[in-house]
């Protein structure tokens, strides 16, 4: 369907041709009606020039000017336009499809054939499926989550490296930089290194870094060293102090749980020794003869 703006052109070619070939002719026929038509155009509708492009019809359209229509072949697919969730995935067909992650909340465009699913970012093609013929099924899953998280994991890493050069200065980024072309792990060694500013504090750190660094030495245990030789390891957390400082003068004797065991053991002692109508049981009445007794 044309633009509102296009009609306007189109009414008036029609009304121009009403009124400047039409009036005052006759004709005797079908045959008469397209020559006198013909003559009309080349001698006097041609040969106007247009208001916007300030040529006559013969000067644009010049067979030598004029290109070939690139072949295009229909686009006969079916297509929607599909919103790209948090999980990576888009719905189409009663399926659900992963992009990479740098589409997450926009709108692509889902063309769809009898073999495969692509799926475009406006003309450019992001990623194909094979067409499936059954529903409720994801598809990409392996391959753009575990970019996905390659993603997290080395923004992760990268958050933990700028925090470690904003706290020990620029030296670091220097000691990070030579560490990285070491064997070790530079997630952990920047692990490590945070740990032991937490503990020590992150002058006594960087001083130990810049040791290490001019002996040559890059590695997180180089500075624990070098700390546990010099330095003694901070408090992380101080006493408490409370608003009163009557209370924070006051001290306790601390208690003493002897006379609790006491008793724990009186208890047991007592549970254990015979009662005494146990021991009285065991012993023969007056008027009973003893065993191996004649009796009269």
């Amino acid at each position: 369907m044309a633009a509102a703006w296009e009609k306007g052109k189109v009414e008036r070619a029609i009304g121009y041709v009403r009124q400047n070939f039409w009036p005052l002719r006759r004709f005797i026929d079908l045959p008469d009606v397209n020559s006198q038509a013909h003559q009309w155009l080349h001698q006097i509708a041609n040969q106007r020039r247009h208001r916007e492009t300030g040529q006559t019809h013969e000067e644009r359209f010049r067979p030598e000017c004029l290109r070939p229509l690139p072949a295009i072949a229909p686009d006969y697919r079916d297509n929607v336009d599909a919103l790209v969730h948090k999980d990576l995935r888009l719905s189409f067909d009663g399926n659900r499809y992963c992009v990479p992650p740098r589409y997450v909340g926009r709108r692509l465009i889902v063309k769809a054939d009898s073999s495969s699913v692509t799926i475009y970012d406006q003309h450019q093609e992001i990623v194909r499926y094979p067409r499936p013929w059954w529903r409720g099924h994801t598809f990409g899953v392996e391959r753009f989550q575990k970019e996905l998280f390659a993603q997290m994991a080395a923004a992760e890493r990268s958050a933990a490296q700028h925090r470690v050069v904003a706290l020990l200065g620029p030296v670091s980024e220097e000691y990070l930089r030579r560490l990285a072309n070491t064997d070790r792990s530079l997630t952990r060694q920047v692990r490590e290194l945070l740990a032991l500013i937490r503990d020590y504090g992150p002058d006594a750190v960087a001083a130990a870094l810049e040791k290490a660094r001019a002996a040559g030495a890059f590695g997180a245990d180089y500075i624990a060293n070098i700390l546990r030789q010099q330095q003694s390891r901070r408090d992380v957390q101080p006493p408490l102090q409370l608003k009163d400082p009557a209370l924070n003068q006051l001290a306790t004797d601390p208690l003493s749980l002897a006379e609790y065991d006491a008793f724990i053991l009186h208890s047991r002692k007592e549970s254990c020794e015979p009662t005494t109508s146990e021991t009285e049981s065991t012993q023969p009445h007056d008027d009973e003869p003893e065993a191996g007794s004649d009796s009269d």
